[in-house]
């Protein structure tokens, strides 16, 4: 079966300039990866991608900041809250010429949770 797959053109010039900054980032492109197919915790993130948790925190707000990451949080047994972060973008396409950078959003709508 065929998926139509849509996109969404970015056409603000400051957010382009911020999504280019976050594909320069080995850690955002890390914890995007890492989000695709399921929501995950900043610890499991942490552990799994061997990142700094400080530096997953930090990544986290940049990518929330940029509507690129999706938070939803609960709490547990023991009242404590926590949060679990997930990508809301499957890819990100680029195409650049000497005038104009085109930057288009593939979203991500797996429901695996």
């Amino acid at each position: 079966m065929q998926e139509l797959i849509q996109t969404q053109k970015i056409m603000d010039d400051e957010r382009k300039q911020v999504i280019l900054e976050i594909l320069a980032d080995k850690y955002c492109k890390a914890i995007l990866h890492n989000t695709l197919d399921k929501p995950k915790s900043a610890m499991e993130i942490s552990g799994e991608k061997k990142i700094p948790i400080s530096t997953v925190y930090r990544r986290l707000q940049t990518l929330y900041d940029a509507k690129l990451l999706a938070i939803s949080g609960s709490i547990n047994q023991d009242g404590k809250k926590y949060f679990l972060y997930k990508s809301r973008v499957k890819s990100i396409s680029l195409t650049c010429d000497l005038e104009e950078t085109s930057v288009e959003l593939v979203p991500n709508y797996s429901n695996t949770r």
